[in-house]
């Protein structure tokens, strides 16, 4: 064949791939659910507590509305960057009625498809190439591979039982933060489920506004087993250095939905809409429209998904109790984070766990070296799953 395209393939090199790709690996999750649904489609039968998906299905009125806004004319057309206004309205009065916090529909709530988006659009509006990013360790780990594949320098902080799974301030200010812009936090905390309470919050505040830092709280739990849901714009003069991501993923199960959003001051929210508007296009009209309803949910909603997850807790304390693991009650969230009593690492652990008891749980050393020694147990299966769970051990 006559081709002026003919090259030699014994010289052909390579084509290389992204500087930045060599930083990251794949998210763990990825990876080992694979290997799970490996095991299950072999004939195994695999209890997963390892991830924080819901299994409940989200209010009934938000399925209905669903089902209803499909048939609205231009439902299928590209929607706004930023969301229907009523999205945005919703979002405002969710925050009155729960938080008790004041906000401009119109400049200070941005929609995303899910807050893992808002953490790459933060990242991408606010690091410059010599910027450092401020990480908790043991925390989320798109903190860190987000940050990773801008090109940023990570500086972990350590979070552990010694400080109550809190930063310590004091520590932290004695380091060189002249270069630092951004610190990632995320209260309730995942993976450890501590909650921080609003003076430590204005701790937070003043620390960021002492070192000229962008503060950002992670608050997709705040709803979860947890009787005192904060906001951490509540702290006065929060909207000088803060933004606040949340979702509706754990709060209301419509984690395969991707609707979180973020809340800030407004040049804030242009900033951050300047990079979104170039990456991707608006949300779905039907399930915006779906998220309204959700929004609009009364407290008997969170009453009931609590007492779910409260039944759900008690049997995982007893499974943690049977695999030898200490924990603490005093967490919210959707997880048991429990310290194991082995010279095991907690990867090994969990994979022992796997082979011989068909369980898989979450190895704490993926959320960071101090994740070590722990695991996290999830609290998204029904009871009678993680009462089988319990009969093999």
């Amino acid at each position: 064949m006559n081709s002026k395209f003919l090259v030699n393939t014994k010289t052909l090199k390579m084509i290389d791939y992204s500087e930045r790709i060599k930083k990251i690996k794949e998210y763990y999750f990825s990876s080992k659910l694979r290997e799970v649904k490996a095991l299950v489609m072999s004939g195994k039968d695999i209890i997963n507590l390892g991830i924080g998906s819901p299994d409940l299905s989200p209010p009934e009125s938000v399925i209905d509305t669903l089902h209803n806004a499909l048939l609205h004319k231009g439902a299928h057309k590209y929607q706004s960057y930023n969301g229907i206004d009523k999205y945005r309205e919703a979002i405002s009065n969710f925050y009155k009625f729960h938080y008790d916090l004041d906000l401009d529909p119109d400049s200070e709530i941005l929609p995303l498809i899910g807050s893992k988006e808002g953490i790459f659009h933060i990242s991408m509006s606010f690091l410059s190439k010599s910027d450092k990013v401020l990480i908790p360790n043991p925390g989320y780990p798109t903190y860190s591979s987000i940050t990773n594949l801008i090109g940023n320098e990570i500086v972990y902080y350590d979070l552990n039982e010694d400080n109550g799974w809190l930063p310590d301030l004091e520590s932290l200010s004695k380091l060189d933060l002249s270069k630092t812009k951004i610190m990632w936090v995320n209260y309730p905390h995942m993976p450890t489920g501590k909650c921080a309470s609003m003076s430590y919050l204005t701790q937070l505040v003043d620390f960021a506004k002492s070192n000229n830092i962008l503060l950002v709280n992670d608050n997709p739990y705040s709803f979860i087993l947890n009787n005192n849901p904060l906001s951490i714009m509540k702290v006065k003069g929060a909207n000088e250095v803060c933004i606040e991501l949340n979702s509706l993923s754990k709060s209301f199960n419509m984690a395969g939905w991707r609707l979180g959003f973020a809340i800030a001051k407004p040049d804030f929210i242009s900033n951050i809409l300047k990079v979104k508007s170039n990456i991707d296009s608006g949300m779905f009209y039907p399930l915006q429209i779906g998220a309204i309803s959700a929004l609009s949910e009364s407290r008997e909603w969170f009453d009931n998904l609590n007492k779910e997850y409260s039944e759900r807790r008690e049997l995982v304390w007893k499974l943690a109790d049977k695999l030898d693991c200490k924990y603490s009650k005093d967490s919210a969230g959707m997880f048991v984070w429990a310290k194991i009593n082995s010279e095991k690492s907690s990867v090994n652990f969990v994979d022992e766990l796997l082979e011989k008891k068909n369980i898989f749980i979450a190895p704490g050393s993926i959320f960071g070296s101090n994740g070590e020694g722990y695991v996290r147990i999830s609290l998204c299966s029904p009871k009678e799953t993680i009462r089988k769970a319990l009969e093999r051990i």
